[in-house]
């Protein structure tokens, strides 16, 4: 009998199976959290409408599943006591290991969720196609860093010299590349508050009118109404005063025609007739009825009364066209009904004739 005592004994305190036991257990354990992941939540993320937290556990059951493993290598190492050249080799593959896991499982979850959020253009308005690329090297970066880092201090590099020349390095680049730079911070800005979207109709501070027909991370292109494309940095309209005429609750936008009759004018007529002629505009099209049009009497001048006829246009890529229908029809409107359009007048008195 203390012959078996001994021997279990012996055995118990035999250092490669114990190593031997804790690899069984962890085994045990990554195929218990598996079968968790796999199973368990498996069936909590189908209750869900969106496919990306299925497709999220299938690329993290497996890291976490070797991750255990590795946890329970580790141990089991320690437990050997290798000598000295060996363990610190053993234990810096092991890390090396564990940190190229979950970076490619990184790489992957960032292009999976980028790829998500692409397809939702109008809940995640600072990640489009044209932006995709920037968020996806920025994200790679972050994520090859981070894992140098790691690596540096599983294999027991110092990485203070590192961290500093990296600093330095950078301070460096962000002076000479300053203006790239706050084009870039602009443009981030100008996509994540979206002032205005692709297609939309800008004015700018210089007087420039057109369509947006493209926002880059380092400048936004407008095409005007003589089809010349204009390229602006965006730092520069990150600092001005940007006119969106298609912002607002919907596109239509207000225009006004401003119109001076002679003293002595019958004001409700010329009231009927601007309307009329707002009606009649809005047949051909592009005069949207609702709101509907109105005329606001707007003062006395100084050879005029002042009127104004307010209307609303389906999009704003129509104001040039249809003020200048309405310009045609009230003009041809108030000379039919006899109404005068005043204009400057001068009474030149000859004193005497030369001799």
């Amino acid at each position: 009998m203390e012959t078996i005592e001994e021997t279990l004994l012996e055995l118990g305190n035999n250092h490669y199976l114990q190593a031997l036991g804790v690899l069984l257990v962890s085994l045990i354990l990554a195929k218990l959290t598996d079968w968790i992941l796999t199973r368990g939540l498996t069936r909590l993320t189908q209750k869900t409408p969106s496919e990306i937290d299925d497709q999220m556990l299938a690329m993290i059951h497996k890291p976490i599943y070797y991750s255990v493993l590795a946890a329970g290598l580790a141990v089991a190492v320690t437990l050997v006591e290798l000598p000295a050249p060996f363990d610190f080799i053993s234990f810096g593959l092991i890390k090396t290991l564990v940190v190229l896991i979950w970076l490619i499982l990184g790489i992957r979850l960032i292009l999976l969720i980028l790829d998500w959020m692409t397809l939702q253009p109008e809940r995640f308005h600072i990640v489009q196609p044209d932006t995709k690329p920037l968020f996806d090297i920025s994200a790679r970066v972050i994520l090859f860093g981070g894992a140098l880092y790691f690596l540096l201090i599983a294999w027991n590099v110092d990485v203070t010299a590192w961290l500093a020349s990296a600093g330095i390095i950078g301070i460096a680049v962000g002076f000479a590349a300053k203006d790239t730079l706050a084009n870039l911070f602009a443009g981030i800005f100008i996509l994540a508050e979206a002032p205005y979207k692709i297609g939309d109709f800008i004015v700018l501070d210089g007087g420039e009118r057109g369509r947006v027909t493209k926002i880059g991370i380092r400048s936004t292109r407008i095409l005007t109404r003589d089809d010349v494309e204009i390229t602006i940095p965006n730092a520069t309209i990150g600092n001005s005063k940007i006119i969106n005429e298609s912002g607002g609750p919907y596109v239509k936008y207000r225009n006004r025609i401003p119109v001076g009759v002679a003293y002595g004018s019958d004001v409700d007529l010329v009231r009927k007739i601007l309307l009329e002629v707002a009606q009649e505009a809005a047949k051909e099209g592009g005069i949207a009825l609702d709101p509907e049009p109105r005329v606001r009497f707007r003062g006395f001048g100084d050879s005029a009364l002042l009127f104004e006829l307010l209307y609303w246009i389906k999009e704003p890529v129509l104001k040039g066209r249809i003020q200048d229908l309405l310009n045609t029809l009230t003009y041809k409107a108030l000379a039919k009904a006899g109404i005068e359009i005043p204009y400057p007048k001068r009474d030149l008195y000859i004193k005497e004739m030369p001799k």
